[in-house]
């Protein structure tokens, strides 16, 4: 079993700018694909980014097409994600998931504790 731990989530204006880390151990990381997620209050946990084990071919849900890249660096064991232009409506908690198969919250393998992001309008 992988453990996943998150950081660098934090509060920002509209427009600016974050970068999500996340850093596995106990398992061999580049067996597994990674992903990240995000849920919002009151609502279910939706998929965000996804990349394959060897790094190539990231999967984004379209509401963050074009302002968020996923990357990995299997020597450090981690994977991120570079938010730009981020929107009030991109407020969440932010979790790492390794062991991605779909976009799908039910078919990841193992999650971390979350990491939360503001944006103020």
């Amino acid at each position: 079993q992988v453990q996943l731990v998150e950081s660098g989530g934090g509060s920002v204006q509209a427009g600016g700018s974050l970068r999500l880390s996340c850093v596995a151990s106990g398992s061999t990381f580049s067996n597994y694909a990674m992903g990240w997620f995000r849920q919002a209050p009151g609502k279910e946990r939706e998929f965000v980014a996804l990349i394959s084990r060897d790094g190539n071919s990231p999967y984004y849900t379209d509401s963050v097409k074009g302002r968020f890249t996923i990357s990995r660096d299997v020597a450090k064991n981690a994977v991120y994600l570079q938010m730009n232009s981020l929107k009030a409506e991109d407020t969440a908690v932010y979790y790492c998931a390794a062991g991605v198969i779909s976009t799908s919250a039910r078919a990841v393998g193992s999650w971390g504790q979350g990491t939360q992001v503001t944006v103020s309008s």
